[in-house]
């Protein structure tokens, strides 16, 4: 394929990403949207949520089951995923979807879906080892000097480009949950 083509294909390909983006928007599930521009600012509201008495909610998953789901997403770009999409489809269809996310600055994707290859989460599992182990997944990420694993959707990711998705997976599963007054 010349060149020429492949940017004409790669130009159509953002152009319909982007189109579809614009449709969709932020998901307000719970009625709120979220946002995080840093780990910190995640950490405060996992710190947040974990202290309300109550948790209104539109999730499939408990909270503690969100909260093992986004820390599984974490530790799994240290250590690797257990499955992942073909190489192929990292480098098109995935890199442009996170390519979309950053660009809008939030994630929309199936918020009932495992990660594939994951153990499935315990309903037994208390919210207090959840936090725990989500809390954990982020100082690791955060010290983590060794290079990181493909993303296994989005393939190959910078750390800040991975700092980015997991941001904006946490925001997106967050906002799952409105804690009650």
């Amino acid at each position: 394929m010349k060149r020429a083509d492949q940017q004409r294909r790669r130009l159509m390909l953002a152009a319909l990403a982007s189109s579809m983006a614009s449709v969709t928007g932020p998901a307000h599930t719970a009625g709120r949207e979220l946002r995080f521009a840093s780990l910190g600012q995640a950490l405060d509201e996992l710190d947040s949520m974990a202290e309300a008495a109550a948790r209104d909610t539109a999730a499939t998953w408990s909270w503690a089951e969100t909260l093992e789901h986004c820390a599984q997403s974490i530790e799994y770009s240290i250590v690797g995923y257990p499955q992942t999409k073909s190489p192929l489809f990292q480098r098109s269809l995935g890199a442009i979807a996170f390519r979309v996310f950053a660009m809008r600055g939030y994630m929309s994707h199936n918020l009932r879906e495992p990660i594939p290859g994951a153990p499935s989460y315990r309903a037994s599992t208390s919210t207090r080892t959840a936090v725990v182990r989500l809390r954990a997944a982020i100082r690791g990420f955060q010290t983590c000097e060794d290079a990181l694993f493909p993303h296994f959707a989005y393939g190959v990711l910078s750390k800040v480009e991975y700092e980015q998705a997991h941001l904006m997976h946490l925001a997106e599963h967050f906002a799952e949950f409105v804690a009650k007054p």
